[in-house]
């Protein structure tokens, strides 16, 4: 079971003992064999997941109504396809990260008990006040902003057009399919 085991190495602070870090591999061998065992649970998990997440994502970047139920319909042709590439990650990466979630609990407002080397640093952004006035060329500023617009503007017109004729071509295509 251990060759699934995500390329994540376990880098335990100075804090835990012997003891604590092979509890912590009890768990992982644990929910490893529970997620090979128990398959039909994550494809159940998983399933639920894919329903509401491909139904949120879709109604809240499409914005038209018409689209949205042939889009719902394409998302559950989709899920075979989706269930088998989430259920190797499921497999390969979810004991592992529930482990290290499990421990961290366990820190009671002290440092992380298990520090993995993929931990994301915090960027900081700076303010667009901070920056001076010199950071754009004033020249190419106002040609390059109203180049800009004209573009998205053109984009809206083309996207309107698609969709009107998206819409057409449906309501052709089904009036042919009923009659």
């Amino acid at each position: 079971m251990t060759q699934n085991r995500p390329p994540y190495s376990l880098q335990p602070l100075a804090s835990l003992t012997q003891a604590e870090i092979e509890r912590v591999e009890e768990v992982l061998r644990l929910l490893e064999s529970l997620f090979q065992r128990e398959e039909a649970v994550a494809k159940s998990v998983l399933d639920c997941l894919y329903d509401v997440g491909s139904g949120r994502l879709i109604d809240q970047k499409v914005p038209i109504d018409a689209l949205r139920w042939p889009l719902k319909g394409i998302a559950r042709l989709s899920k075979p396809i989706f269930r088998m590439f989430a259920l190797r990650w499921f497999r390969r990466n979810c004991p592992w990260l529930i482990t290290r979630w499990l421990f961290n609990l366990l820190r009671f407002d002290g440092p992380l008990l298990i520090e993995t080397e993929e931990m994301t640093p915090v960027i900081d952004v700076a303010p667009t006040e901070a920056l001076p006035a010199a950071a754009l060329p004033p020249r190419l500023e106002a040609p390059l902003l109203e180049r800009q617009a004209a573009e998205i503007n053109a984009l809206r017109g083309r996207v309107s057009w698609l969709t009107a004729a998206v819409l057409l071509l449906l309501v052709i295509g089904g009036m042919n399919w009923l009659g």
